[in-house]
């Protein structure tokens, strides 16, 4: 499943191997976006607590179907 992680506060693209290479977006609003395939629930969990670990606010989290997203922006 495809999903979109919203933290707030900017993540350098350095950091997309740690999150199991999901794509890294900063936004101008402040906000982080991390899009990307996910394998199960225990994986998504398991990033939850990465970001809970950097000390960010998470701001929301949105399955997503394939066709909302830009493939050259995602890594499958």
């Amino acid at each position: 499943m495809m999903y979109q992680i919203r933290i707030k506060g900017h993540l350098s693209p350095q950091w997309t191997d740690w999150f199991g290479g999901l794509t890294i977006t900063p936004e101008d609003s402040g906000d982080t976006l991390l899009t990307g395939l996910v394998v199960d629930q225990a994986a998504l969990h398991g990033m939850l607590r990465k970001v809970r670990d950097l000390g960010l606010p998470l701001v929301s989290i949105s399955p997503i179907e394939p066709d909302q997203v830009d493939a050259a922006e995602v890594k499958q």
